[in-house]
This record gives structure tokens, sequence and C-alpha cells, in this order.
């Protein structure tokens, strides 16, 4: 007992250090280890499963609405990523610069990539020459550096893995449907199987992407009250285009340029899943989402036919298309119990002497702990059923919590008031002038989240200035 006890021991409660609880979680659940580069992480298997599950589920998605895949190079010359003016000014801060090869000092830098816009628009303009070209809905997963000075597993390291997606398209209307439809996609995504709500909505310019004409974000609420952006889709409109020559002809035979999409999602994804469903036991993952949605667990595996109906449970699962492991190992029930808990495996199914002689399993949720007899006839039809209320329910908790921490200012002393002491998000009107938004981001060090697609009236005045308001927008401090 005394092992399994140090086990959950050595990850810090979250309500002493939320920040310690998340790396303590990080590290037991053996999701990532530190490299010998500052800011880069070793993604270990159990990590990697997940954003496996990720990039298996969204790609589908992706490809739905018609979306193909393509891979580009991991380096950008200079003088191709300086043809932007905005965009290059943006990641210059971040910039790793490659200027040896060989042993040989390079004729131009090169930039590994921070993001791929400009590659991806030195392909357009080469392949696109007519209306019939259009549009070209490109995605790649890959990595990207971005010379971060403050960083954390899977929320912000220098090298991350993403997909970026790039699109163009013949007119400003199609490029605005593909900006929404690729945000909605994020959205139902993280909803569905990350179990996690998010607010939709557009970025002020102050905080939309270097480059874009609008930037709109999918922002969630994790359990200490700071909100994660999750998810970004970007409308370029024309102004890569004119950058980069990317022209085409259209069917009234006049030469025009195309409009451009961009989007994007990354491991922090997995960040948010820690944060939002975690608890002082470790991770707690999503059956949809999870790797291992069922851990089999033999109880005084010595006694007869103990083992042998364990191994007949884990092989029913499996093909039944369950993604099930049998822990047949020596070590004790509690320290498989607590293994299984800090790893976030969704289900737990128990079963020993006593459960044998009464034809029954017990199976014990990751997230409620709650324990439910099943006879052992029935097991293939209860499970899948204990998943998906599960599933169910550990979104209904957040969306919970997220509404339970959400609140509304009036006037700039109740803002500040709700900032620095009720966690969450806070929703107030606000004029539109940058300068507020400054003001309060230098007051408060909220910022502002998004304009949601769902606006309400909350003041007929800004929050900050007490002039006439024009948006109603989400605030809060961020990851």
């Amino acid at each position: 007992m005394a092992q399994e006890k140090k086990l959950v021991e050595d990850i810090t409660p979250m309500s002493v250090d939320f920040a310690q609880w998340y790396t303590d979680v990080v590290k037991k659940a053996d999701l990532m280890r530190y490299s010998s580069v500052k800011g880069c992480m070793m993604i270990l298997p159990n990590g990697y499963a997940i954003w496996e599950n990720i990039q298996k589920n969204l790609d589908a998605m992706f490809k739905e609405t018609g979306v193909t895949n393509v891979y580009m190079p991991m380096f950008i010359p200079e003088s191709l990523l300086e043809r932007e003016k905005d965009h290059v000014e943006g990641f210059a801060p971040e910039c790793a610069w490659v200027t040896m090869g060989g042993g040989e000092e390079l004729e131009e830098r090169l930039v590994v990539r921070p993001t791929s816009e400009t590659l991806f628009c030195e392909l357009y303009s080469n392949i696109v020459q007519s209306y019939r070209d259009l549009p070209k809905l490109y995605n790649q997963w890959c990595s990207v550096v971005r010379w971060e000075k403050t960083t954390r597993p899977f929320l912000r390291s220098s090298e991350f893995l993403w997909q970026e997606g790039h699109t163009v398209h013949a007119t400003a209307e199609e490029a605005q449907e593909r900006t929404e439809m690729m945000l909605n996609v994020y959205a139902d995504f993280c909803e569905k199987y990350l179990a996690i709500p998010m607010i939709k909505g557009r970025k002020t310019d102050k905080e939309k992407f270097a480059g874009a004409e609008a930037t709109y974000t999918i922002e969630a609420l994790m359990h200490d009250g700071k909100a994660l952006q999750s998810g970004t889709s970007h409308n370029f409109g024309d102004g890569f285009a004119r950058a980069f020559g990317i022209q085409f002809t259209d069917t009234d035979n006049t030469l025009k340029y195309v409009h451009q999409t961009s989007w994007g999602l990354s491991t922090r994804t997995i960040g948010a899943l820690i944060m939002v469903h975690g608890d002082d036991s470790g991770l707690v993952l999503p059956p949809r989402i999870a790797p291992v949605q069922v851990m089999v667990v033999p109880i005084a595996q010595h006694k007869e036919g103990v083992l042998e109906k364990a191994q007949e449970i884990y092989e029913t699962l499996k093909a039944q298309g369950i993604s099930v492991q049998l822990d047949d190992s020596k070590k004790s029930p509690g320290w498989k119990f607590a293994e299984q808990e800090i790893k976030g495996i969704p289900l737990r199914v128990e079963i020993g002497p006593k459960d044998l002689e009464n034809g029954q399993a017990v199976v014990v949720r990751r997230d409620t702990r709650e324990k439910i007899t099943v006879a052992l006839a029935e097991l293939t039809e209860q499970i899948p059923q204990i998943m998906e209320k599960m599933q169910q329910d550990m979104y209904d908790r957040a969306l919970k919590h997220r509404e339970e921490h959400t609140y509304d200012a009036h006037d700039y002393e109740e803002f500040k008031d709700i900032i620095a002491n009720k966690p969450g998000f806070v929703r107030a009107m606000w004029c539109g002038d940058q300068a507020c938004e400054l003001k309060i981001k230098e007051d408060t060090t909220a910022t502002s989240r998004c304009m949601p697609f769902k606006q309400e009236h909350i003041a007929d005045t800004c929050v900050c200035c007490g002039r006439p308001a024009k948006t109603m927008v989400y605030w809060g401090k961020a990851y």
C-alpha cells in the first residue's frame, strides 16, 4: 500500500500549486520527457498515442470537407519569408535560423518553419493559373519551431506538432465560408472527442494572426480559470496573393488574385485535455480520444480460473473494436489501479474469485470512480454504453465549470474586481478602441479572448472607457 500511496503523492494537489500539478501529471503519466534542448520535449508513447488519435479523427473530418494532405519543406529562404511584411514582422522574434550547411556558410539564411504560409504561397503561385484550378484545399501534418522564451510541455514549446491547412479560392465569399467552416470543424472535434466545450468567435485586430485580414478562434476554459486558445482559422483575403503574385484567369478572361485561408490546431490540445479533465490522481481521458479505453485487472490472479477469465474478457472486448489492455503483471492490484488512474484510462474491469463465482465483473469509471457490477454475459453490451455516458458526463461537467466561472462586468471597477478575485471568463462590452484593450491588459493582465459569434447586450457602454459600446467580448487571463 505504501508504494501505491507514494505513486499518487508524487502528484502535487492542484489546489496547492496548479502549475506544479500539471507538470507532475505530464511526467507521471509518461506523456513526455524534457530534451537536452531547452523548450523541446520528447513525446513518449502515452503522449504520442493521444496525438495519433487526435490526428486520425480530425484528419477524417478535414477530408469530409474536401481537404487533401501534402507535405512542405522544413526550411524557408529568408527572401521568401520577407515577401509579406506584416507576416515576417509578426514571427521575427520567434524565428530559428540556419546559417551553415555541410560546414559551409549558406549564401542565404534559412528559417526553420514557424508556419508555412510562404511555402504554400510559392506552391500556389506555380500551380494556379485558371479558375478551373480552384479551389485548392491542402493541409499538412508537421512540426514547427518558434523560439519561445517561456515554455511548458504541450502548452508552449519551441518545437511542437500541429496541422496547418492552407486553401485558395476564387472569391472572398468562398474564403470566408471556408474560414468559418474549419473553425466549426475544430469546435465540433473538441466537443465531440475531447469533451471540451468551446467559445467560438473572432479575434480583435490586436490579437489576430500576422498578415491576416481576420482571425477566428475557439477558446476553452481550464480548471484553474485560465483560457486556452485551442485552434484558429484565418481569412487572409488577397494580401498574401498580391505579395506572392498568385493570380488566375477568371471566367470573364480577366486576371484576378486568389483569396486565401489558413487554419491550425496543435499538441496544446493535449495540455487542454489534462487541465480540463485531470484530477489529483492524474490524467482523465474521454473514452473517444483515449488510446486505451479499458484496462482489465485480474484480482488474486493466482486463483484458479481468474487469469483465464480476464484473458477471455480482454479477447472479447478487443474483438468488439474496443481498445483494451490486460494487466497480468505481478504488481499488486492497488499499484495497478494507481497506474491506470494516473494514465487516465477511462474504464477498469476488475475480475476476482468472488466475481467469477457470481458470474460478474466490476467496472470502475476513471472520472467518478463509480463501481458498476455487470454480469459477464452483458459486458460487451454494457461497456460501450458506460463509455458513452462517461463521455457525455465529462463534457457536461466541463460545460458546468465554464458556466459557473463566466461572469458579466458592467463597469471597470467590477471588471477589475472579477479578474483579481474570480478566475474565469469575463464578458464585457467594448468600444472597439485598441487603447482600451491595451489598458485592460496593462491594468489586469487579462486579454481579449474573442468577440463571440453569439453576441449578447450586457451594457450600453464600454467597460473600460464608458463610451458607446460596439461589441461584447470574452476577456480572461490565458496560457
